[in-house]
């Protein structure tokens, strides 16, 4: 008789439903390597498709245009032509996205196809948190994962349930839920894992504020805790590999074809830019053999025949991406890259292509070297304008990300940012402006005069005197009325996809090229 406990592994809504969640393909992998008997749940891509298969009491034009053409808009998403007009990719995606929306508003909550927030319960607050818990039943997802959970343990009822939170949009769904199973499966133990709950347990003092409902908080990599937990001892596993993506049901997703998320380390090689949370919660860099990375790829392509694959990494290292032109995954790629001096050589910007790289994602925050020198990002001007250029005449797109309002940067950094955006506009080919949030645990932070971003004790954020008086509202307008007017910036912001972003890109890029 085996002691070893199966597991049920979970991934609550709201995230973007366009491709399978790497962190519990790995935790899968692990775990059924180890012969535990792993199912999982996929409650976000589940419990969207079954809001928009229900039948909305809308009055106005659009939202009943959008409900009766909702199966015709998702097959669309999941074929390679309607990538190749934009805009009629754009009225397929806003129409789906209007009927979340409008089925959001009769629950009392704002329902995207990227995010989940409520007017009353805030997933930075415990209370709340835990409220979400006890009023699961109010949950729009409720008649949903009521059904398929209910399924699942009447199938095989696991001693363990494990939840991958990773982002705010995913809190409240997923303590529902978890409401839901400790009031129907008192029994059952419950784990929280994943990104947020990862930064949570990093905030100092923190105190588990949910004993009661959940058992175990997973701080960083989960695998050897939950092979420990399910009885297949300590098994401590040093690569970064054994993703299994059989167990989800890749036709659902909202992407032409299968995606595989892969991440070649954990961590960030980088690991000195000011504000990031990877110096805070010292998670450190752990690469995967590149030789393992290479023969598990083949494996999965072999098992799913993607359509693309996602690097999930935080940045490729340069030595994977010299790695990745001798020895292509033999289909198309994107994921995040540093700057480096390797993108400034056009031959390995030619490798790179060759390699089937559709598009890389480039941190280049600001068009003022000062800032950047200030950021500790470890980039220099001159190197990003040639790795552009570089990748334009390779023919790999850039997703180029802009980062406004850090303490460094004052109102003339940021028009020398527009400066250099206008410059390089024919090598860009997505933008993403944000606006600085400044980490309430960073060490800067404690040098800023600072106040409470969102109230509460789960509160991930700051507000701050900005040292220049370039405080939010005023970045907020410089961004609205002068960035996005130019004609060349305003081409680039309206080729990018709503609520997909930088996942649905490479697929707007493929079909362009056709």
């Amino acid at each position: 008789m085996s002691d070893k406990k199966s597991i049920l592994l979970i991934h609550p809504p709201v995230s973007k439903p366009c491709e399978p969640p790497a962190g519990i393909a790995k935790l899968a992998g692990a775990l059924k390597s180890a012969g535990i008997d792993c199912r999982v749940y996929d409650t976000n891509i589940a419990g969207i498709l079954d809001l928009l298969q229900k039948p909305i009491q809308a009055k106005d034009t659009w939202s009943k245009r959008a409900s009766g053409n909702i199966e015709k808009n998702l097959q669309a998403l999941r074929t390679k032509e309607l990538y190749a007009g934009i805009d009629r990719y754009k009225r397929a995606v806003m129409d789906i996205n209007r009927v979340l929306h409008v089925t959001g508003q009769r629950a009392g909550v704002h329902i995207s196809l990227s995010n989940y927030t409520s007017s009353i319960l805030s997933p930075v607050r415990s209370d709340d948190l835990m409220q979400a818990a006890e009023s699961f039943d109010e949950n729009p997802f409720f008649s949903s994962f009521q059904k398929r959970l209910t399924a699942y343990f009447t199938e095989k009822e696991p001693e363990v349930v494990g939840f991958s939170v990773n982002f705010m949009s995913q809190a409240l769904c997923a303590f529902a839920m978890a409401g839901f199973i400790k009031n129907r499966f008192p029994g059952v133990r419950i784990v929280f894992g994943g990104g947020l709950v990862t930064s949570w347990m990093s905030i100092p003092a923190f105190n588990n504020p949910f004993v009661g409902l959940i058992d175990d908080l997973v701080c960083g990599p989960g695998e050897d805790i939950l092979l420990e937990m399910c009885g297949a001892g300590n098994k401590a596993l040093t690569g970064c590999l054994g993703y299994d993506y059989s167990l989800f049901e890749m036709e659902q997703y909202l992407s032409p074809g299968p995606v595989i998320p892969f991440s070649t380390a954990r961590g960030c090689y980088w690991q000195k830019c000011a504000f990031c949370p990877e110096k805070s919660e010292k998670g450190g860099y752990q690469p995967a053999d590149i030789r393992d990375v290479s023969r598990d790829i083949a494996r999965l392509k072999s098992q799913v025949d993607p359509c693309l694959i996602h690097f999930v990494d935080n940045a490729l290292s340069p030595k994977f991406l010299k790695h990745v032109i001798k020895n292509p995954p033999k289909a198309p790629w994107y994921g995040f890259a540093r700057i480096t001096d390797h993108l400034a050589d056009p031959d390995f910007a030619r490798g790179l292509k060759a390699s089937e790289c559709v598009m890389l994602k480039l941190g280049v925050e600001s068009g003022d070297q000062a800032v950047l020198d200030a950021l500790e990002k470890g980039i220099n001007l001159n190197t990003v304008s040639k790795a552009l250029q570089n990748l334009k005449k390779a023919g790999i797109a850039a997703y180029v990300y802009l980062l406004f309002g850090t303490p460094a940067e004052s109102r003339m950094s940021a028009e020398k940012t527009l400066e250099f955006t206008l410059a390089h506009a024919h090598a860009i080919d997505f933008l993403n402006l944000a606006v600085f949030n400044l980490p309430a645990t960073s060490e800067d932070a404690k040098s800023l005069d600072t106040v409470e971003f969102y109230r509460g004790d789960l509160s991930l954020y700051k507000e701050f005197v900005h040292p220049h008086g370039w405080n939010r509202d005023k970045v907020r307008q410089f961004l609205t009325k002068e960035f996005k007017k130019p004609p060349s910036i305003k081409a680039i912001i309206n080729n990018d996809p709503p609520y997909f972003t930088s996942n649905h890109s490479p697929f707007i890029i493929m079909a362009d090229r056709r």
